[in-house]
């Protein structure tokens, strides 16, 4: 289940790009999740765990991706304790974010409100509160009661 807290939270690395750079396991990239992320977000071919095709800039290194999808790929794969700072990501990210909670059990924390409207229903446990959320507006109305306090 896709858990988020808004705020900071202990374990949590605010700046997963940095992490991935230091962290990633080659198999990551290629497994046919990160793959598909890679093709989603970046519009980018994975050729080996080292190489990646952008159509904007050609040939590139697994840390050439882009911010946003080496957090979707510490997401499904760490399996460290860390929480990773889901403010890194793009709103493109936040359907991802959700097929990822619906795979394992996942925590977030988030710095600002993501739009999750592209990611259609989902269920989702606001840790500042307990409230379980069913889908956008709920998360929406949950997110800025939050912001408001």
């Amino acid at each position: 289940m896709l858990k988020i807290v808004f705020g900071d939270i202990e374990n949590s690395i605010y700046h997963p790009p940095t992490y991935f750079d230091n962290q990633y396991e080659d198999e990551w990239i290629t497994d046919p999740l990160s793959v598909e992320m890679i093709k989603d977000i970046d519009k980018s071919e994975v050729i080996s765990a080292h190489l990646i095709v952008s159509p904007v800039l050609g040939p590139i290194s697994t840390k050439e991706i882009s911010g946003g999808v080496k957090t979707l790929i510490l997401m499904a794969f760490d399996e460290s304790e860390k929480v990773f700072n889901a403010s890194s990501c793009g709103d493109n990210c936040a359907k991802w974010i959700v097929e990822i909670g619906r795979r394992k059990d996942l925590t977030i924390n988030l710095h600002h409100v993501l739009d999750f409207s592209s990611a259609g229903e989902f269920d989702a446990l606001i840790l500042n509160t307990g409230k379980i959320v069913h889908g956008y507006r709920e998360y929406l109305d949950e997110a800025l009661a939050i912001k408001e306090r």
